[in-house]
C-alpha cells in the first residue's frame, strides 16, 4: 500500500477570485416591485457581477441558485465559510465584497441578517446562490456605514465554500 505524499493529503487553501467576470448573459434576472437586477455568479477563476437597474425593491425575498453544489445540505445554524458580494438595490452600490479582499468569510448562520440565512439554510456546499432581499430580511434600520438606508432592497451573490454544524 503506497502513503500518499503531503501535497496529495494537503487541504485546499480557500480564497474568493479576484478577477472580474467576462461580459455575458447573467444566470438571474429578477424583476422587482421596482427596477430590476441581474446577476452573474462566481466562477473558479472570477467574482460575481451583479448589475442593478434601479431604484430596485423587492417586496418578497427571493433566493435563486445559480450553480448547485454537490456536498451537503448545509444546516439554518451551520458555521459557514463563504465568499459574498452586497449590492444596494437603491443605487447599485457594492457596500461589501469579500471576492475584492481574496478571502472567504467565516460566521454562523445564527448571527447573520435573515436574508443572508434564508439563502444559504438548505443549499449544498459548492453552491453559488442569490438573494434579492428585502429590507426587513435585511437591515430595516439601515447601516449607515455601509451607505443602506432604511427601506433599501439588498442583492447578495454568494459562494458557499464549507459549512459545518
Amino acid at each position: 500500500m503506497l502513503t500518499p505524499s503531503i501535497a496529495e493529503t494537503a487541504t485546499e487553501e480557500r480564497t474568493c477570485p479576484t478577477a472580474l467576470p467576462s461580459s455575458g448573459a447573467p444566470e438571474w434576472t429578477v424583476s422587482g416591485s421596482t427596477g430590476s437586477a441581474a446577476v452573474t455568479g462566481s466562477t473558479d477563476s472570477t467574482a460575481p457581477l451583479v448589475e442593478v437597474d434601479g431604484p430596485f425593491t423587492v417586496a418578497e425575498t427571493q433566493v435563486h441558485t445559480l450553480k448547485a453544489g454537490d456536498g451537503p445540505v448545509v444546516a439554518p445554524t451551520a458555521n459557514v465559510s463563504v465568499c459574498y458580494m452586497g449590492v444596494n438595490g437603491r443605487d447599485g452600490s457594492v457596500f461589501d465584497n469579500s471576492y475584492e479582499r481574496g478571502e472567504p468569510v467565516d460566521f454562523p448562520l445564527t448571527g447573520v441578517v435573515p436574508g443572508f440565512q434564508k439563502a444559504i439554510s438548505g443549499q449544498k456546499v459548492g453552491s453559488t446562490v442569490a438573494v434579492a432581499m428585502t429590507s426587513a430580511d435585511g437591515y430595516p434600520q439601515g447601516q449607515p456605514a455601509a451607505g443602506i438606508q432604511p427601506g433599501d432592497s439588498l442583492i447578495f451573490a454568494i459562494k458557499i465554500l464549507d459549512a459545518k454544524g
